[in-house]
């Protein structure tokens, strides 16, 4: 009964000042979070999508709204004349289901709210492609052209994406009129309302080919094996995709080809790692380089460069070979190389080189072997001279 009724405002949680978008808002939420479809066998969730719908239907109409405001739920009453068709016996004004549940749930609610099928006979953008390319460390420094095969779909040429047989056209869809959907009517539990749906007739696409192209089977696009180069920017690392605009697959009644998402994997290098921009490299030396110092060639990206290690060059010590790392991507500069100092030490030594050793060792004040040791190695000293 009307003296039963909830307040509208109160229902759609909305104050009397509210603004027309603000009530539309509020009633787009509160329709997708009680719809019917999400609650089956809820009776209450049906009451309260019912209420809602009704709440709108007045505070959404500017003229009931107004007798709303003035009389309450008396001035807006189907039994004084105040009703009207549409859900549950109220206009719903603009709103459309099909728009509402078509966007929230991605193109039909189930199986009735065709938001995304009322589209299907516009332009439509096709589908992107993704591919996987491996590269050098150098290919990926200095960046380079690659080329790749891959199958994709393209306008057929025949009927240049039309689906028709040349010298004939398709028909519009009696049924849905070219639009792609069509209404029908839904309801239960006391109340109804009207929604889009996938036309079965043309199968949403608004038209009826009656002589399909040979080429493409009325599809309007065929699969094809393509070559495309793919340009690799300088800089570019491990696991970043270049994008290749309009190389993807193609679109539908004249919307625009997909991308190409091209995946980078670089192969593992013999000498270097890498760190972002910054090479990092070990560099062996021997213990009497590493004590007295020497003049090494250090491989680099570019090419071996001259590195002078100063004496006594503890094991792990680590040098910066400035602009000698990776450029950086699309930008300015590049990034360093880091040098290591991994000092060898001999695995097997002859004799005269453990006596030279022990002759070391001594000098340092270490303890050494007696017999067989630094007697035995100035005596071979004194007889050379």
């Amino acid at each position: 009964m009307p003296e039963q009724k909830r307040d509208y405002y109160e229902v759609l949680g909305v104050s009397k000042t509210a603004s027309e978008e603000e009530i539309k808002k509020a009633y787009r939420k509160l329709a997708k979070q009680n719809h019917p479809d999400l609650h089956p066998g809820d009776k209450e969730a049906e009451e309260r999508f019912k209420e809602i719908n009704e709440a709108y239907g007045i505070l959404s109409d500017p003229e009931k709204k107004s007798r709303y405001d003035q009389f309450g739920h008396a001035g807006v009453d189907p039994n004084f004349g105040a009703g009207g068709g549409g859900f549950g016996g109220f206009d719903m004004g603009d709103i459309d289901l099909g728009d509402i549940f078509g966007s929230f749930f991605g193109g039909g609610f189930g199986g009735g709210f065709g938001g995304g099928s009322a589209r299907r006979n516009g332009p439509q953008k096709g589908e992107s492609l993704r591919a996987n390319l491996a590269i050098t460390f150098e290919e990926a420094a200095f960046g380079c052209t690659k080329e790749i095969d891959l199958t994709r779909t393209e306008t057929c040429e025949a009927c240049h994406g039309s689906g028709c047989e040349a010298g004939t056209t398709a028909e519009t869809c009696p049924d849905c009129r070219g639009t792609g959907t069509v209404r029908v009517q839904r309801g239960g539990g006391g109340f109804s309302f009207s929604t889009t749906t996938t036309c079965p007739k043309c199968r949403g696409t608004g038209k009826i080919i009656h002589s399909p192209c040979k080429a493409c089977g009325g599809a309007g696009s065929v699969r094809k094996k393509k070559r495309v180069s793919v340009t690799i920017p300088a800089g570019i690392d491990d696991g970043q995709a270049v994008s290749l605009r309009g190389q993807g697959n193609a679109g539908q009644n004249g919307g625009p080809a997909g991308d190409l998402l091209v995946g980078i994997r670089i192969k593992p290098h013999d000498l270097f790692q890498r760190d972002g921009t910054t090479v990092l490299y070990e560099h062996k030396v021997s213990f009497y380089q590493a004590a007295m110092g020497a003049e090494l060639e250090i491989p680099t990206i570019d090419g071996k460069v001259k590195w002078t290690l100063p004496a006594g060059t503890q094991p792990g010590t680590t040098f910066r070979l400035r602009g000698k790392g990776i450029p950086e991507l699309r930008g300015r500069g590049r990034g360093d190389q880091y040098v290591t100092v991994r000092v060898q030490v001999p695995t097997s030594l002859n004799a005269e080189q453990k006596e030279a050793l022990n002759a070391f060792g001594a000098a340092m004040g270490e303890t050494v072997p007696e017999e067989g040791g630094i007697k035995s190695f100035f005596e071979k000293k004194k007889k050379k001279k």
